[in-house]
């Protein structure tokens, strides 16, 4: 944990000694009273903690913010078919520490429809995850996270989204994309350069879509290409769903002049 992510209600309370920002700051970093450490307000402020006391049962800590606000997250949506549950952790944690604002996991024609059912949705652990995935990259920002939605119903919604309703949509696929998301030309199409004292333009926004484990349906592919998504392949190598993701993100965001 490079930052300690608290909701405004833990910071006037008591913080259990089993609580796992307890043992991390007490058994991993080895803080003793007075210490501070990175703390942060989830979705608002960065600032500091002080460990002001601690007991068998709870540390006492107390926090000082700076006014600055939180650094945004990058303009990407990830459409997900929904995978097996110890994948989905890992891209929760991945993803959030890449800064996207958006996941939206789908039940996708060749994913397993159980996977809705999971106790990672129910139990709320899901969110679990971007906490770790927002303290590894030290920020405060956690991602919107969906997974009731069908992919029309997803694709539907983009019209209604102002940043993302006319963002250029990839979706990434091995088996019939004639173009690497390297050089997709959706995504190398740009506007013309502003006048050298104009402020920087906002990062652009896009929209990635993923398949399930087993790849899109020819009916999804249909439904992609009628709604404007450009087929997009990351080389011949066949990647997990978690891999795929993190290249992804990480080729656009360079493209994009945000890494």
């Amino acid at each position: 944990m490079n930052l300690l992510l608290f909701t405004s209600a833990e910071t006037t309370t008591p913080l259990a000694r089993t609580d796992p920002r307890a043992i991390h700051l007490v058994d991993i970093l080895r803080r003793q009273p007075s210490d501070t450490f990175d703390a942060g307000l989830i979705n608002g402020p960065r600032g500091k903690g002080t460990l002001a006391a601690i007991s068998p049962t709870a540390l006492t800590l107390t926090f000082t913010w700076s006014n600055s606000p939180p650094d945004p997250l990058d303009p990407i949506m990830l459409l997900i078919g929904l995978p097996r549950p110890q994948t989905v952790r890992k891209i929760l944690q991945e993803a959030t520490s890449l800064g996207v604002t958006a996941l939206h996991f789908f039940s996708s024609d060749r994913g397993e429809p159980s996977y809705t059912q999971s106790t990672l949705w129910s139990s709320g652990e899901w969110r679990r995850h971007l906490l770790a995935g927002a303290e590894q990259a030290f920020c405060t920002r956690l991602p919107e996270v969906t997974w009731t939605h069908s992919l029309p119903a997803l694709i539907a919604r983009l019209a209604d989204l102002a940043t993302f309703a006319t963002a250029p949509r990839v979706a990434l696929d091995n088996y019939e994309s004639a173009e690497s998301l390297g050089k997709c030309h959706v995504l190398r199409d740009t506007p013309s350069e502003n006048h050298p004292l104009s402020p920087a333009p906002p990062p652009a926004p896009v929209v990635l879509a993923f398949g399930s484990e087993r790849g899109w349906s020819p009916a999804e592919r249909d439904l992609l290409r009628t709604n404007a998504f450009t087929l997009a392949h990351l080389g011949p190598r066949v990647l997990r769903s978690e891999t795929a993701i993190t290249a992804a993100v990480a080729i656009v965001k360079s493209l994009r002049g945000l890494m």
